[in-house]
């Protein structure tokens, strides 16, 4: 079996161009700002293509620059402000933040209602109780991916790799509303290689290199990747080994290309809908 490729970057192109459609019938223009707290490239690049795609949606966008030593109390100064701002409707802090500061308590300190990354403990309790809220992107774009590809998710086994509270444990969260039948695998799962065969739907959340391999993945299962990882040689790839993985799944998503283009279109998204929940 040859995997048809889910393609990230085709499908984010749809919804970003839906999206732009969508704000120029608004009176008015949604605003995102997104705060950068020192200078890791990194994020540095990935604030730039946030940035870049929300301008092109039509989306008033700024990024507010503080240096690496900032105090956590100037930085919750800034969040309240831009909380108490009629013309902001998403508020983002770029992770990861220096090590002297409780990036909790920051999360903590935005307005729920403009916390378009989904992580506020208000919207996480949302998800977990099937309440309507902002939920995380990555986690969004996965599920958008899942139905794009076709993917029957009612009745499905799936399996999230990872239980992180940015990815794992939120599109587990995702599944279950989606009637899946959902395990949450992890460094302590016992033959992990055994629980990935049993899957219908496999996504990949861990952050180690290609260490899902081919034998793991079940005939015809659907893969999504959400891995980026670069090698020593530059190389960047997924958890999953794509070669072998994409011989045996019916459907998988590439690494670059597949989950990291939904991640910032979600974004725009959440945006998008918080400036209409808040505004009408």
């Amino acid at each position: 079996m040859s995997a048809r490729i889910i393609d990230g970057k085709a499908v984010a192109a749809t919804l970003r161009a839906e999206l732009a459609a969508r704000v120029a019938t608004l009176p008015y223009q949604p605003g995102l700002t997104v705060i950068l707290v020192g200078d890791d490239p990194a994020s540095a690049v990935y604030v730039r293509s946030k940035d870049r795609a929300a301008k092109e949606a039509g989306i008033l966008a700024q990024t507010i620059r503080m240096p690496a030593d900032t105090a956590q109390a100037a930085l919750l100064a800034d969040i309240a402000r831009l909380n108490a701002d009629p013309a902001v409707d998403g508020i983002l802090v770029q992770l990861p933040l220096p090590n002297h500061i409780d990036a909790q308590a920051v999360i903590a300190a935005i307005d729920p209602a403009k916390d378009v990354d989904g992580f506020h403990p208000i919207n996480v309790g949302a998800l977990a109780g099937g309440q309507p809220g902002l939920v995380p992107c990555t986690p969004a774009g996965v599920m958008k991916l899942l139905r794009h590809a076709g993917a029957n998710l009612s009745g499905a086994r799936a399996l999230v790799l990872g239980r992180s509270a940015i990815v794992g444990r939120p599109v587990a969260a995702l599944l279950l509303a989606a009637d899946a039948t959902v395990t949450i695998a992890h460094s302590r799962t016992r033959d992990l290689a055994a629980e990935c065969r049993r899957a219908d739907i496999l996504i990949a959340a861990v952050g180690r290199p290609e260490m899902v391999r081919g034998d793991w993945i079940a005939e015809g299962a659907t893969v999504i990747d959400v891995g980026i990882n670069r090698l020593a040689d530059g190389r960047l790839v997924g958890d999953v080994a794509y070669t072998e993985c994409a011989a045996r799944a019916g459907a998988i998503t590439p690494v670059p290309g597949g989950v990291g283009p939904m991640t910032i279109a979600c974004l725009l998204e959440n945006t998008v809908e918080a400036a209409i929940a808040r505004r009408g």
